[in-house]
């Protein structure tokens, strides 16, 4: 059931996408918003019940082959779409878009990210699926499981390598460059998936982990907005 409701959000947005396309093209602003906007919410609705299939046996292999499937399967759907603010500031930086439009993006990546929020925990409200059994009384999962320092510097340093590869990856062939991205993703996710979470998108980040955010929102803003912008800075200064 998980698998459908997720390949029914994938085949939805990419309509709504299509159909935002054809309809809105005249309408830049309109238009850029919006599609940026499904794609994100694509990605953090998926991943919001992807993380309800972490503890399917056998782990973590069930969670690293479903990662890594989503992930080429948005890497297929999405193009044109960067869904993560810290994706949105290399054109920022480098001048291929306006400050104003990058704005926009990334105000449309996190009104995905709400959206997405609030659409999984109405599905989950109506326990269709095992997995939805008591989905909403987890409140904070806590995805850090070390220090803050440890996490500041793990987010860090994804950011770093994920950022670095994207920019690595950009003249390889699109069909081969998705499944290098979903197998770079999923090799940080296993690597520290368990200490947090491995997210490296605060649009992301706030749409799985919003309780966490309201209980201690400077820690979580540190650790899961902070740290990967700083991770995406880096990588500017020194290309």
């Amino acid at each position: 059931s998980s698998l459908l409701l997720m390949a029914g959000i994938t085949l939805t947005v990419g309509l709504c996408r299509r159909f935002t396309r054809r309809r809105l093209r005249s309408h830049q602003r309109l238009c850029t918003f919006l599609l940026e906007m499904l794609s994100t919410f694509q990605i953090c609705a998926c991943t919001n019940e992807l993380c309800l299939l972490g503890n399917v046996e056998p782990k973590p292999h069930t969670a690293l082959t479903l990662t890594y499937g989503f992930t080429v399967l948005h890497g297929w759907t999405l193009t044109g779409s960067t869904c993560n603010p810290c994706g949105t500031l290399q054109p920022m930086w480098g001048g291929g878009i306006s400050v104003k439009m990058g704005g926009l993006k990334i105000g449309a990546q996190f009104v995905a990210a709400v959206l997405a929020r609030v659409f999984m925990h109405f599905i989950w409200s109506l326990e269709m699926a095992e997995p939805h059994f008591g989905a909403l009384s987890q409140g904070c999962g806590n995805p850090m499981q070390t220090t803050e320092v440890q996490a500041f510097c793990i987010e860090l340093l994804f950011s770093v390598v994920f950022q670095l590869t994207i920019l690595r990856v950009e003249s390889v062939n699109p069909k081969y460059k998705v499944h290098l991205i979903a197998l770079l993703i999923t090799m940080l996710v296993y690597a520290g998936g368990n200490l947090t979470g491995a997210i490296f998108n605060p649009a992301l980040a706030f749409s799985l982990h919003a309780h966490c955010f309201y209980e201690k929102f400077w820690s979580y803003s540190l650790v899961y907005w902070i740290a990967p912008s700083l991770g995406k800075f880096f990588i500017l200064y020194l290309f």
